[in-house]
C-alpha cells in the first residue's frame, strides 16, 4: 500500500470530468485500498481519484475517519439518481487543506454504483454521509467545492490557495 500525492486546487486535473472505469481489476482494487491509506493518512473522510490525480470514477469514503472500518465505502462509476432537502454545514476539501467554508448540499441522496466485487450497489445516504457522496461525485464531473459557495467564501478561499501554492514553490527552492 502506499500514500498517494494529493491534488491541489489550481491543477487542471481537478476540473475535468472523469472517465468510466471499464473493468474493476486487481489493479483497481490496488488503487482503492491506497486510496484508502491516502485519505487515512490525511484525515480525510472522503476521497476522489481526480484528487489524486487519475482521471477515473472512483471514490472512497468512511465518515468515521477509520474509527470504525465497517463504514468504508469504495464506489466505481457513482451518480447520484436523487437528491432531496438540504443542509447547510461546514465543509472542507483534501484539495484545499486546512480551508473550509460553508456549503449547500442535498440532506438525502441516493447512489448507484460499482462496488469491488464488481457488482451493482445502491447506497442511501443522509447528513454526513450524503455531503460526502455528493461532494466526491462532484469531484468525479470535475465540480469543485469553491462553485457551490457564497462568493466571498471563494474569493478567500482562493487567495489563500495561491499563497499556500506559492509558500511550497519557496520552499521547493529552498530544498533545491
Amino acid at each position: 500500500m502506499a500514500i498517494l500525492d494529493i491534488v491541489y486546487y489550481g491543477d487542471p486535473r481537478l476540473e475535468k470530468v472523469s472517465e468510466p472505469v471499464a473493468e474493476v481489476t486487481q489493479e483497481i482494487r490496488r488503487f482503492v485500498r491506497d486510496m484508502f491509506e491516502t485519505m487515512y493518512f490525511t484525515s480525510g473522510v472522503g476521497l476522489s481519484a481526480p484528487q489524486v490525480g487519475v482521471n477515473e470514477r472512483i471514490l472512497v469514503i468512511d465518515c468515521s475517519g477509520g474509527s470504525d472500518r465497517d463504514q468504508k465505502i469504495a464506489l466505481i462509476n457513482p451518480v447520484v439518481t436523487s437528491a432531496t432537502g438540504e443542509q447547510k454545514g461546514q465543509e472542507g476539501c483534501l484539495s484545499f487543506p486546512g480551508l473550509f467554508a460553508e456549503i449547500v448540499r442535498p440532506n438525502m441522496v441516493k447512489v448507484k454504483g460499482t462496488n469491488l466485487d464488481a457488482k451493482e450497489v445502491e447506497i442511501e445516504g443522509e447528513g454526513l454521509l450524503a455531503r460526502a457522496l455528493h461532494h466526491e461525485i462532484d469531484h468525479l464531473d470535475g465540480v469543485l467545492f469553491l462553485q457551490r459557495m457564497k462568493k466571498a467564501d471563494r474569493e478567500m478561499i482562493v487567495k489563500k490557495m495561491k499563497k499556500m501554492k506559492l509558500e511550497r514553490i519557496a520552499k521547493d527552492k529552498v530544498l533545491v
